[in-house]
């Protein structure tokens, strides 16, 4: 019976991360619009889209590979394994065991690998673009990231997602290698999502656009699946964010059903707030020209580095 009410729980949460998804960008829309004093989209409006692209008829180039055919079904299927695998409403269930950090950046690594060998299978120039921006975007955010892990890692003593929250719950301290470990997962966060200051998502503009022009050639079903999966990724980090830094509220595997709903209502509130935080700093933010991404994601590298060594100069104290 217990294994029966695990596999439940790990089902819901899957289930859960792939219907958040498109509504945390509607409701990121929406409130953005609504601090620009304009109506806005309604909230499911992004629901509304992917449907509307799963009924529409794929057109595809002459070229085009079997690779790029397959490419939309790789990088949802990694996105959503890494989004489900992340802590949401309770810690402990049946698949906590794989819920890793170097897991989940490797599934996200690889995705990006993908999305970028896509874009430049077309051989267009706008996926050209978009690809060798996308790689040196990622040249710099995966070290971030790694250190990132590193910090927390060495903070938690393990790298397994549901205990480093148990661990967070169990020592609520204000720490400084965390402070910046986390200032460190929001740059990585807004710069992997393709959020201003480091990309605009409203926009198709040839000089600026990195996400979009990878995807430029797709239409029909695969766009679906690569707008969904670009809306998971986004739910990933913030769900990676309030798991590792803000874990309150989370419901331990042998919790009840009340426990998990509480904890269901208080993910659903982080992701709120977190979809708040981004519309208001993304209508207060210029985009920063091309250029100046390598630096912003350096000071999100350096960040991490600090802290992985703020918190080995701890230890040996």
């Amino acid at each position: 019976m217990t294994l029966l009410f695990n596999l439940l729980a790990q089902s819901v949460q899957m289930l859960l991360v792939l219907a958040l998804a498109p509504l945390l960008i509607g409701f990121v829309r929406k409130l953005k619009a609504r601090l620009l004093r304009r109506r806005g989209p309604p909230i499911i409006q992004p629901w509304l889209d992917l449907i509307r692209l799963l009924r529409k008829e794929v057109v595809l180039a002459d070229n085009a590979s079997w690779l790029y055919r397959a490419a939309p079904y790789l990088i949802f299927a990694m996105i959503w394994v890494a989004a489900s695998l992340v802590p949401t409403f309770a810690t402990g269930l049946t698949f906590s065991w794989s819920a890793d950090l170097i897991a989940i950046i490797a599934l996200l690594g690889s995705a990006r690998f993908f999305l970028a060998l896509a874009g430049m299978d077309i051989g267009t120039s706008f996926g050209g673009i978009g690809s060798s921006r996308e790689a040196m975007f990622g040249s710099l955010a995966e070290p971030a990231m790694m250190m990132i892990v590193f910090t927390v890692s060495f903070v938690a003593g393990t790298t397994q997602l549901s205990e480093i929250a148990a661990y967070m719950v169990a020592n609520m301290e204000l720490r400084a290698s965390v402070g910046m470990a986390l200032v460190a997962l929001l740059i990585v966060a807004i710069a992997e999502n393709g959020r201003i200051p480091v990309d605009n998502p409203a926009t198709h503009l040839e000089l600026t656009m990195v996400h979009e022009a990878m995807v430029l050639e797709y239409s029909g079903r695969y766009l679906a699946l690569i707008e969904l999966a670009s809306a998971l990724k986004l739910l990933l980090y913030l769900s990676l964010i309030a798991c590792v830094f803000f874990p309150v509220g989370l419901a331990s595997h042998d919790a009840g059903v009340e426990a998990m709903m509480i904890g269901l209502c208080a993910y659903i509130l982080k992701l709120a707030i977190g979809g708040g935080a981004l519309a208001l700093f993304e209508t207060s933010t210029a985009k920063m020209r091309i250029f100046r991404v390598p630096d912003f994601l350096g000071a999100g590298l350096m960040l991490g580095l600090l802290a992985t060594l703020l918190v080995f100069v701890t230890r040996s104290l």
